[in-house]
């Protein structure tokens, strides 16, 4: 008899394994719809804030139509991307085209630069004696964002057009059923678990959908911010030109996403094309170029000062919930594991794995320590 349970026992086991491997190999192979469908989730968090504050307005004592209001949200949404695709892209192409273009020839040399340079070859005797700091830095931002760099991106972008255009389509047409309707995602998940945990996971997936909605809005509102700040500060204090102060504050923004390395690379790759720039262009303040330099520096430490002391509080402590020591070694164990694409996906993935601990599993000592802040609101189901 104990023999027969052992037996069905184990059955089962095979059973639940091959399901789940099954399950596995068939998300592998339509990886792509399911990329599809998440980015339409993201489009969807981001958007939620808009719908919802759009379902307030009432035309005659009557509320629009929710397929009219999601419509309105993906147009706002597809709006922005375009604007930026459109209108700054170019810019920031024009500014490589004309740093990749300057001649280090023409950089003229001072004494501090001759110092520099001095001790350098002092340091690093396997340098040179015709080694120059000035030649070295334009050497390799021409290498790196290059002409041909850029034209073999753009090649590679317009070689894959349709799927580019199929994955837009996909991504816009799935986000609209996500926009209208807000427990979409939600219901699906539900439809895949137990009966006896579908209410948990309910109110999981409902915590974690207003968690990251606020926490990705915060993100594009914080891209924004140090955009406009980046963008005001090299315009009118480096006097660097409008054209100029957008590109490069772009840069800086978006690099901005990526967490501790993201600010670091903005402002030093902002420092080499103001200075580039300066001797190719002739644009900004008549000063020493050391003086310029550390003029550009300065603003954009300013912007990150204000990002890290006004954004990053408000998005992090308060959107997703997380203290700062969290959220350092949460990208620390992110960076370690997957690169540049894991501190990108660190805070939000701890988000949806710190809502299921604090839900399902708080009963256990560890959870209740790491988070003491967090009482259980659902008693069903612990395990």
């Amino acid at each position: 008899m104990e023999s027969k349970k052992n037996s069905e026992l184990l059955a089962g086991w095979i059973m639940n394994v091959a399901v789940m491997g099954v399950i596995l190999g068939a998300c592998w192979y339509f990886r792509s719809v399911l990329i599809y469908i998440l980015l339409a989730f993201v489009v969807s968090l981001i958007g939620h804030p808009l719908m919802e504050l759009m379902r307030k307005i009432k035309i005659r004592g009557k509320q629009l139509p929710d397929s009219l209001l999601a419509v309105i949200t993906i147009i706002v949404i597809m709006g922005v991307l375009s604007f930026t695709v459109t209108q700054i892209v170019p810019v920031v192409v024009h500014i490589v085209r004309e740093a990749s273009a300057m001649n280090a020839s023409n950089v003229p040399y001072n004494s501090l630069l001759d110092q520099i340079n001095d001790g350098l070859r002092g340091v690093f005797p396997s340098l040179g004696p015709k080694f120059n700091i000035v030649s070295f830095l334009l050497e390799q931002i021409r290498s790196v964002m290059s002409v041909n760099n850029v034209t073999t991106l753009l090649g590679s972008v317009a070689s894959v057009t349709a799927g580019i255009a199929v994955g837009i389509f996909s991504v816009v047409f799935i986000s609209f059923f996500f926009v209208k309707d807000d427990h979409l995602f939600t219901k699906i998940i539900s439809a895949l678990v137990p009966d006896s945990i579908e209410a948990s996971v309910d109110k999981t997936l409902g915590e974690i959908t207003h968690l990251l909605s606020r926490y990705f809005l915060g993100l594009v509102i914080e891209v924004a911010g140090v955009i406009l700040v980046d963008f005001l500060g090299l315009w009118l204090i480096a006097r660097v030109g409008p054209q100029y102060a957008l590109g490069i504050a772009f840069i800086a923004g978006i690099l901005n996403i990526i967490p501790y390395v993201g600010p670091l690379m903005g402002e030093v790759i902002g420092v080499l094309l103001c200075v580039v720039l300066k001797y190719g262009a002739g644009v900004g303040l008549a000063v020493p170029i050391w003086a310029f330099a550390l003029i550009v520096l300065g603003v954009m430490l300013a912007a990150q000062l204000i990002d890290n002391f006004v954004y990053q509080p408000l998005i992090y402590s308060t959107s997703i919930k997380s203290t700062p020591l969290e959220i350092f070694i949460v990208l620390l164990i992110a960076g370690k594991l997957g690169g540049t694409v894991g501190l990108l996906m660190g805070i939000p993935v701890y988000t949806v794995i710190r809502v299921i601990a604090a839900r399902f599993f708080y009963k256990h000592k560890a959870v209740r320590r790491l988070m003491p802040d967090i009482e259980k609101e659902n008693t069903d189901v612990f395990i």
